[in-house]
């Protein structure tokens, strides 16, 4: 097959990753953006780029690929138009905004058989992949617990809570270390800025093999923090992602044969060596192969819509928790 052309639909924050990644693979072919002044600047940088306007004039392009890096409330007819060209598809995440949404999709790429990558970036970490093949060495015991803070003091958005924006990431981790779906999820946080969007929510997480864990989403936060832990019953996991070498450590439990179940002590940490590549590189190279034929076995369609689901199932936990009787209801009673 000759050189692979990948068009973005999207050089908002995101979206530029992906076109100057692209374009550093040599992969980069075409770039969709409505904004005229964010157009232009593109066609300065990329002079070599088809740059366009709408998805329709991208799609009279043969493009082999795209890549939707739009505001997720724009993603299905996006990604619809596409699959019905025949061309394969990765749509940044949140997939969707609903599990109809996702269903929809599903039924398309089925009924065409299409190819939909869901743009779930830390699944190409190469220290989340480590992690995963430490647990299925045994290194970790069994599985007990797992949490995710993933704080910011950052961008707020007006159509999506802390939740749908940040936790997607950490929601698609847990499921990948767990291969597991929740059998029961609660969740509770703070809307401060705006009415009805949470800045900040903590979402506990169970599942069937008796494994929980909790993520920790807020943009109100002092300072950045992306940490993820894994505590099994032989050992434990750090990784700090927003720490300058991105260290990930290893704490082996000492076993000394102590009887005093209160004296819970580790060895030393190890820090535990991983490639040094780029998530987005890896993320891309694997959905050039992808166009290129490879099947997707990883950030499935599939799974973005269980990170749909599990982000509903926190939303539904959040309303309930905010359906607290306002003083009047009580007033009539004095």
């Amino acid at each position: 097959m000759g050189h692979i052309k990948i068009c973005v639909i999207g050089a908002g924050r995101w979206g530029k990753n992906h076109i100057r990644t692209l374009s550093k693979l040599g992969a980069l072919g075409g770039i969709v953006e409505a904004d005229s002044h964010q157009r232009n600047k593109m066609i300065e940088l990329y002079p070599n780029v088809n740059c366009v306007s709408s998805i329709e004039h991208a799609l009279k392009v043969d493009f082999d690929g795209f890549v939707v890096a739009t505001p997720p409330v724009t993603h299905v007819k996006l990604t619809e138009k596409i699959l019905m060209q025949k061309k394969p598809v990765l749509v940044e995440k949140p997939l969707v905004l609903s599990i109809d949404e996702g269903k929809n999709l599903q039924i398309l790429v089925e009924n065409l058989n299409g190819k939909l990558m869901v743009g779930h970036l830390l699944l190409f970490h190469p220290a989340i992949i480590k992690m995963k093949t430490m647990i299925q060495n045994g290194m970790l015991g069994q599985l007990q617990y797992i949490y995710s803070n993933r704080l910011n003091l950052g961008i707020v958005r007006k159509e999506e809570n802390v939740f749908w924006s940040f936790a997607p990431h950490d929601i698609s981790l847990f499921q990948f270390f767990t291969e597991s779906f929740p059998v029961d999820v609660q969740s509770s946080g703070g809307a401060f800025i705006q009415k009805n969007i949470h800045d900040t929510t903590m979402t506990y997480l169970k599942y069937p093999n008796g494994v929980q864990g909790h993520i920790y989403v807020s943009w109100l936060h002092p300072f950045k923090e992306h940490r993820v832990v894994i505590i099994g019953s032989k050992g434990s996991l750090h990784f700090e992602d927003a720490k300058e070498n991105k260290p990930l450590l290893y704490y082996e439990k000492d076993n000394n044969g102590n009887s005093d179940l209160y004296s819970l002590e580790n060895k030393p940490a190890t820090i535990i060596d991983y490639e040094s590549t780029l998530p987005l590189t890896n993320e891309l190279k694997y959905f050039i192969d992808v166009i290129q034929g490879k099947s997707i076995n990883k950030a499935t369609l599939n799974e973005g819509i269980d990170v749909v689901k599990i982000l509903e199932m926190a939303t539904e936990a959040l309303k309930q928790k905010d359906k607290t009787l306002p003083i009047s209801h009580f007033m009539g009673e004095i």
